[in-house]
């Protein structure tokens, strides 16, 4: 059975998108069938992996209108792509009726068909995001290793405790993702302290460095494997990829 995943944080600048997709690629590699979507307005997905002018976008699917076409963009790695037409979704679509299945109702069907599917939240807390909790098995939040960046934390985990208390049950934060970390900076060990004694276990040991070539790797359209394997960016997102399968299998035991 297929397992969909929400990346989200609605601080923005704490590694989001390139978690998303470095995790996604990091699982294609591995041997999963893998799919991305693609749910922020901004398009910084799609546009990470080459995609700016897509056919059909998750935008048309949220809407009725057709059914989006997932873009293979690599060896067992597919995108459910954005556009600029979905920043005015939250106000088209407020008024449907079980507006926050509709995600939900285009995923189900194909749910299946992947080992995983990984949603790119957009940074916020709107409808949009709402829609991706409905249908999400669990939460990923990337985390910067900064001060204001976990003075928002109350903020998300209260929605998302609403969301399984009112809508999905089994929706669980499965993870927590330290990104921007450099271990010289006393202040970074210190929040990764903060950041474990109120996450526990379920706190990544494999932190993100600080590292050029994974903010290079989105502007030539590449994830960090095919674009710098030999980077510590690409080394630290491979060992996160395998401690997020070994979580899995462990789980599945």
């Amino acid at each position: 059975m297929g397992k969909i995943i929400a990346i989200s944080n609605h601080k923005g600048g704490v590694g989001k998108t390139t978690t998303s997709v470095n995790l996604g690629a990091g699982l294609a590699k591995s041997g999963k069938k893998v799919l991305m979507v693609d749910l922020d307005p901004q398009a910084n997905l799609s546009q990470c992996y080459g995609i700016t002018k897509p056919e059909t976008t998750i935008y048309e699917a949220l809407k009725g209108v057709e059914g989006f076409k997932a873009i293979n963009v690599n060896e067992g790695l597919y995108l459910a792509a954005s556009s600029l037409d979905l920043a005015g979704a939250e106000m088209e679509l407020n008024s449907e009726a079980g507006r926050e299945y509709l995600l939900k109702e285009v995923l189900s069907p194909i749910k299946d068909d992947y080992e995983y599917i990984i949603v790119d939240c957009p940074p916020s807390l709107g409808l949009l995001t709402l829609n991706a909790f409905t249908c999400a098995d669990e939460v990923i939040i990337p985390i910067q290793a900064h001060f204001l960046a976990i003075k928002g934390l109350t903020k998300i985990i209260e929605v998302i405790n609403k969301i399984k208390r009112r809508i999905n049950p089994s929706l669980e934060i499965s993870g927590v993702v330290i990104t921007l970390y450099d271990k010289r900076k006393i202040l970074h060990r210190d929040i990764e302290e903060t950041i474990k004694t109120y996450f526990q276990d379920k706190v990544f040991d494999i932190k993100i460095r600080q590292n050029i070539a994974l903010a290079e790797a989105p502007s030539m359209g590449l994830d960090i494997f095919r674009y710098s394997l030999s980077s510590p960016g690409a080394d630290d997102y491979w060992d996160l990829t395998q401690e997020f399968i070994k979580r899995h299998e462990q789980v599945e035991e």
